[in-house]
């Protein structure tokens, strides 16, 4: 397998868009990413867009019809909230069999005012609708933060900091669908949606795209318009059978394997990361998150939010961008929004928000019963 490396990326304003559609938001981006790597379209060889309430439409080719059609050969995916970054891992993959030089993957989603998103059917288990409280994804994060509460002591204070932490890094990203500091007394006092998460530890649902060039190191010497960073691991996993998750949704462990799997590939570990942008669809989910990916021991997420220490400034920042709960969760275009974001940090160019002397970063998403992809990026 060759080395890949991302050239390009563009990410548009997550917000509303009524007035467009998706192909007209994909192609926003993936022309954004053009000209961050110097390129045009005839330069890409294949091109792959992730969506997932469109997806039948064959999004990839309305896309090339908005920014060219060269004949290349155009990919559709859906993988949940996975979906984006599981597009740059096809992208990824074309590069580094050898069979392309140069491919692009567009995240893209319209979601609108798109309300409480519901799981998954469990296959041969049975439904927690009515028995456990709600296959809802507010439920079920709700359910999986008292879990941590119970076992480790967790408060729902220290679960609320997070949202206060992206909140107040979403500042300084223009970029971001919300830009406004809140208090911790707002998030604590905020409308109940599922205990403990209040309407501010919730990500708002919108529209979205982001894109990402990714090409061999022979052509990244070739265009020499952007700072190639180094993709050193590129991990994909989805649910192992356990009896649990039969009915009891398990947010944990298919992380936990991707983690084990990226840091294997890349040759790194958690203490040599600078930053992570991570999956917090839900404030619970990212004091989770701490631990799966191993940032800090067991039990110990809570202490870790109490210290500041996933704060910008702090010995690991996360979601440096405002994570999902500010910057928003336009589906298809998540996971490729973190990786601009990471790219971004270790090109020097994230101004206000600017993680100083990146030289690593760890881009994760996990779509709940399906799929969790990790990119560990370094120069």
């Amino acid at each position: 397998m060759r080395d890949v490396y991302v050239l390009g990326v563009g990410m548009i304003k997550f917000g509303r868009y009524p007035d467009k559609d998706v192909p007209q938001l994909g192609g926003e981006a993936a022309l954004l990413a053009l000209k961050d790597a110097g390129m045009t379209i005839k330069d890409i060889e294949m091109f792959v867009c992730g969506n997932l309430f469109q997806a039948n439409a064959m999004n990839a080719q309305r896309i090339l019809q908005q920014i060219g059609q060269t004949g290349i050969p155009a990919l559709n995916v859906s993988n949940a909230c996975a979906t984006g970054s599981t597009a740059v891992r096809e992208a990824y993959m074309g590069v580094a069999s050898g069979m392309y030089d140069v491919t692009m993957a567009v995240g893209v989603e319209q979601m609108g005012k798109m309300g409480l998103l519901g799981g998954g059917a469990r296959s041969g288990g049975e439904s927690v609708e009515g028995v456990l409280g709600s296959g809802l994804m507010p439920a079920v994060f709700g359910q999986a933060g008292v879990e941590h509460m119970r076992k480790y002591g967790t408060t729902a204070e220290q679960f609320a900091k997070v949202s206060v932490k992206n909140h107040k890094h979403s500042v300084h990203n223009p970029l971001s669908q919300y830009r406004v500091e809140v208090s911790l007394g707002d998030v604590v006092k905020g409308r109940m949606v599922a205990y403990p998460n209040t309407l501010y530890m919730c990500c708002p649902t919108g529209d979205g795209a982001a894109a990402a060039i990714l090409v061999s190191g022979e052509k990244a010497k070739q265009f020499t318009n952007a700072k190639p960073v180094k993709v050193a691991c590129s991990i994909l996993t989805s649910d192992p059978y356990t009896e649990r998750d039969l009915t009891m949704p398990d947010v944990n462990t298919l992380t936990r394997n991707a983690a084990k799997l990226a840091y294997e590939k890349a040759g790194i570990g958690p203490k040599d990361l600078d930053l992570v942008e991570l999956h917090d669809c839900f404030a619970t989910a990212e004091l989770l998150h701490y631990e799966n990916l191993g940032l800090c021991g067991e039990g110990e997420a809570g202490r870790m939010i109490d210290e500041g220490r996933t704060t910008i400034g702090g010995d690991i920042p996360v979601n440096a961008s405002g994570g999902l709960l500010s910057k928003g969760h336009p589906l298809g275009a998540t996971g490729v929004a973190n990786i601009y974001e990471i790219v971004t940090h270790l090109r020097g160019q994230a101004g206000g928000r600017q993680v100083e002397g990146a030289k690593a970063g760890l881009a994760h998403v996990i779509g709940l019963g399906s799929a969790c992809t990790i990119h560990i990026l370094t120069v």
